[in-house]
C-alpha cells in the first residue's frame, strides 16, 4: 500500500480489511509503503482485499505521493500467499475473485502478475511498475497493454491494482553502515538473478534519508535455493551492515542460520515467523 508515513490513514486501511484478521504491519516513511498481512478463511479473502482497496483509494491520492519504493497504484499490490500444494488452488480462486471485483465494483484496472500472469510481460511486477503509474497509464491510453480486469485507463489519484497468488516469499531490507548509494545499487545488481545472481532474487539498492543511510531491499521468491543467511553473507563481504529488516512475515526455516549478530530492527518471532503467527488464527 502506498503511504508509510500516514498514521490515521494506516490505522483505517488495515481496520478495513476485516473479517480479515491483520497479523501484522510494516510502515516505512522513506519508501513511504505499508505492507499488511492478513489471514482469512476462502470466501472471506477476496471481500476483505476489496474492502481495504475502497478505503485505500479513498485515503491515498497518487499525485501527492513521493517515496523511493515502486508502486503503480495506492493499494499497489495483493497477492494471495497458499502455504502448500493443496491450498494452491484456493488461493489462485481467491485471488482471481479478488481481481475481477476490484475491476467491476470499484473500477480500477486490474493486471495479474506472476503465475497467474496472461502474457509473459506481466510476469514480473517490475515489468508492469517500471516507470511508475504515469507510464503505466501511458501504455494502457496506447493500447499496448490492456487490464485483465477492470477499465482500460488509470485513476491518476488511484492508479493500477497489482494481483497474484504465490507461496510465502521473503521480503528482507539490509541496511549498510554507510551512505553511499552506488555502492548499494551494485551490490543489489549483483544479487538480482536477473543480472546472474541467485535464483528467484529481486534486489534495489536505496538511500533512506530518515536513517541517514544506503539500503539493499530484497524480494527472495524461494528461500531454499537463495539461502538469506548466504545473501547476507554476501551483502556483509563488500560492505558493513548496520542491521537488517523482515518486512512482513517469514518461514521459519528462511531465517535459520541468519548470523546471531546481526541486528533485526523491530523482529518479534511470535508476530513475524509465518507458522507462530498463524497458530495464533488456528481455532
Amino acid at each position: 500500500m502506498s503511504d508509510g508515513r500516514d498514521r490515521a490513514a494506516i490505522d483505517a486501511i488495515g481496520a478495513a480489511f476485516a473479517p480479515a484478521r491483520l497479523l501484522d504491519v510494516h510502515s516505512d516513511p522513506d519508501h513511504n509503503r505499508s505492507v499488511f498481512t492478513l489471514a482469512a478463511p476462502q470466501g472471506d479473502m477476496a471481500r476483505a482485499l476489496v474492502a481495504g482497496t475502497r478505503e485505500a483509494v479513498a485515503r491515498i491520492d497518487l499525485r501527492q505521493h513521493d517515496g523511493m519504493h515502486p508502486h503503480v497504484g495506492a493499494l499497489d499490490v495483493a497477492p494471495v500467499v497458499h502455504l502448500d500444494e493443496p491450498t494452491r488452488g484456493p488461493a489462485w480462486a481467491e485471488a482471481l475473485t479478488t481481481a475481477a471485483l476490484i475491476g467491476d465494483e470499484l473500477g480500477l484496472p486490474v493486471f495479474l502478475y506472476g503465475d497467474l500472469a496472461t502474457s509473459p510481460e506481466r510476469s514480473e511486477r517490475a515489468e508492469l511498475r517500471s516507470g511508475g503509474p504515469a507510464r503505466l497509464a501511458e501504455r494502457v491510453a496506447a493500447g499496448e497493454i490492456v487490464p485483465d480486469y477492470g477499465p482500460a485507463r488509470l485513476d491518476p489519484a488511484a492508479g493500477a491494482v497489482l494481483v497474484s497468488a504465490r507461496p510465502p516469499l521473503v521480503a528482507f531490507n539490509v541496511d549498510l553502515d554507510t551512505d553511499d548509494l552506488g555502492l548499494a545499487r551494485r551490490i543489489a545488481a549483483g544479487l538480482r538473478e536477473s543480472g546472474g545472481g541467485l535464483p528467484g532474487v529481486r534486489a534495489i539498492g536505496l538511500y533512506l534519508p530518515a536513517r541517514g543511510r544506503a539500503q539493499v531491499s530484497l524480494n527472495i521468491h524461494d528461500h531454499r535455493a537463495a539461502p538469506l543467511r548466504d545473501i547476507v553473507e554476501r551483502i556483509a563481504a563488500q560492505a558493513p551492515i548496520a542491521e537488517g529488516e523482515l518486512v512482513g512475515l517469514a518461514p521459519a526455516a528462511a531465517l535459520d542460520g541468519l548470523p546471531a549478530e546481526l541486528p533485526l530492527r523491530g523482529f518479534d518471532p511470535e508476530r513475524h515467523v509465518l507458522e507462530n503467527a498463524l497458530r495464533s488464527v488456528r481455532p
